[in-house]
């Protein structure tokens, strides 16, 4: 009986995987995962990492987040734009949207079991803050000469520039994340 559990967690677990997976890219296929920005493009795809860590712990979020980081590099490589030479480098496109999942989930655990929708709301929005300094942080420190001449800035710029990126989109790509995320997650739950 313990195993038929086991093997339905695993068979659950693989098909949230995929589900949330393809949602990503769609998104990111149809533009509709992309908020265009003045200085930048807001993002809503790292929200099914979030939700899958959430909902069936680190492992399935961080599977979904490195099908998220690849399909980045598909992306970038596939349709170039000002920054896919920094969007190629896994370093830029993976490491942070794998980390999504570990930060999402650890935050909400912080506070799980008392206060759900709290609970919720900030792994949410870890997760988010994770995608957006993560990211603009690893160009930050990897390609911060390259951005400035991308951009056409003083280098003795970039880190304001990209900080204002950060502040510009990761706010509310965050309220954005926990708006969609504790109501789905909720949602999810409820017919569990």
């Amino acid at each position: 009986m313990e195993k038929r559990i086991q093997h339905k967690s695993k068979v659950r677990k693989m098909a949230v995987v995929g589900m949330l997976s393809a949602i990503c890219v769609i998104l990111g296929l149809t533009g509709y995962g992309f908020i265009p920005l003045p200085m930048a493009k807001a993002t809503i795809m790292h929200i099914p990492v979030i939700i899958g860590a959430l909902l069936e712990g680190p492992a399935v979020g961080l599977l979904i987040g490195l099908i998220f980081g690849l399909f980045s590099i598909f992306q970038n490589m596939a349709a170039p734009n000002l920054l896919s030479f920094a969007f190629i480098n896994p370093l830029v496109s993976v490491l942070p949207r794998v980390l999504i999942a570990l930060t999402a989930y650890y935050s909400y655990r912080l506070l799980s079991g008392r206060r759900e929708f709290v609970a919720i709301g900030l792994g949410a929005a870890i997760g988010s803050l994770t995608n957006t300094i993560g990211v603009l942080g690893m160009i930050y420190l990897l390609y911060a000469a390259d951005f400035a001449a991308a951009r056409g800035i003083n280098p003795d710029t970039v880190f304001n520039v990209i900080a204002s990126i950060a502040v510009m989109n990761g706010l509310p790509e965050a309220l954005v994340s926990v708006l969609i995320t504790i109501p789905v997650v909720v949602a999810v739950r409820k017919v569990k």
